[in-house]
């Protein structure tokens, strides 16, 4: 068996952490699963050369959704050009914690997931974005680092986005 270097080992790990949440991320682009995988293993082949390469191991988190984030984008805008049936519909998985609700329980589940979905979806894209990286544990800078915008940009985004969120939820 052949001995991995010390940046394989470190590129292993991080794989093994920011795998299912950069799939994720790559999900909420409204991309198919086997391309968010396959994509997904090209961000880690990525940051393997970056590092191998020497360069900048500062916020090596942000730079994994930064990578991720543009080469979903280039993804998207591919699918779409290729094919007219693509339809963007952002991934958000809200399972219910019971295995086994009653129908009345389904029924309230089903609703409360459906209002908060349209909310979701009637945000613009960058709040979208901005949004299901802070529910993948990014802090503000690393999502402004990884959308190309603003601080300040990034809070209002949020505040805005969970304003709304709250409001569906009190109806």
């Amino acid at each position: 068996m052949p001995i991995r270097s010390p940046i394989e080992d470190e590129v292993v790990a991080l794989f093994e952490e920011f795998r299912a949440p950069v799939i994720r991320y790559m999900l909420a682009f409204g991309l198919p699963i086997a391309d968010a995988e396959e994509l997904a293993q090209e961000v880690f082949l990525s940051l393997f050369e970056h590092l191998r390469r020497g360069k900048s191991r500062a916020n090596l988190q942000g730079w994994i959704f930064r990578v991720a984030h543009n080469s979903a984008l280039k993804c998207r805008l591919q699918l779409r050009r290729h094919s007219d049936r693509f339809v963007y519909e952002p991934v958000l998985s809200m399972a219910a914690a019971d295995p086994a609700p009653g129908p009345e329980e389904t029924l309230a589940i089903s609703q409360w997931q459906q209002r908060l979905l349209s909310v979701v979806r009637a945000l613009p894209e960058q709040d979208q974005f901005c949004l299901a990286l802070r529910a993948e544990g990014l802090r503000y800078r690393e999502i402004s680092e990884v959308l190309d915008i603003s601080l300040g940009s990034v809070a209002a985004s949020l505040e805005k986005s969970l304003s709304r969120l709250m409001r569906a939820e009190q109806t």
